[in-house]
C-alpha cells in the first residue's frame, strides 16, 4: 500500500486541515473548562493546541489510512467544539 496520488493527497489535506480543527477545537474546549481567568485560559489553550496541531501531523502519517484518519480528527474536534462551547454558554 503505497502512498501515491488520492491517498497522499487525502493524508496531506487532513494533516493540514483536520489538524488545524483539531487543534483550534482543543484551544475553545480548554479556555471553557480551565479554572483561571477567561483571558489566560484562551492562552493556555491556544499554546497547547499548537503541541496537539503537530500531533495530529504526526499521527495522520502513522495511521496510513484516510478514512481512519478523517474521522480520528474530525469526529473528537466536533465533539471538543460542541462541549467547550456549550461550557463557555456560546451554543445555541
Amino acid at each position: 500500500m503505497g502512498l501515491t496520488g488520492g491517498r497522499l493527497a487525502s493524508l496531506v489535506a487532513a494533516a493540514l486541515v483536520g489538524g488545524y480543527a483539531l487543534a483550534t477545537a482543543v484551544g475553545i474546549f480548554l479556555g471553557g473548562i480551565l479554572p483561571m481567568p477567561r483571558g489566560e485560559a484562551a492562552l493556555v489553550g491556544n499554546l497547547l493546541s499548537f503541541a496537539v496541531y503537530a500531533g495530529a501531523v504526526i499521527w495522520t502519517f502513522v495511521v496510513r489510512r484516510p478514512v481512519k484518519v478523517w474521522l480520528g480528527l474530525m469526529i473528537p474536534a466536533c465533539a471538543l467544539v460542541t462541549g467547550g462551547l456549550l461550557l463557555t454558554g456560546q451554543a445555541g
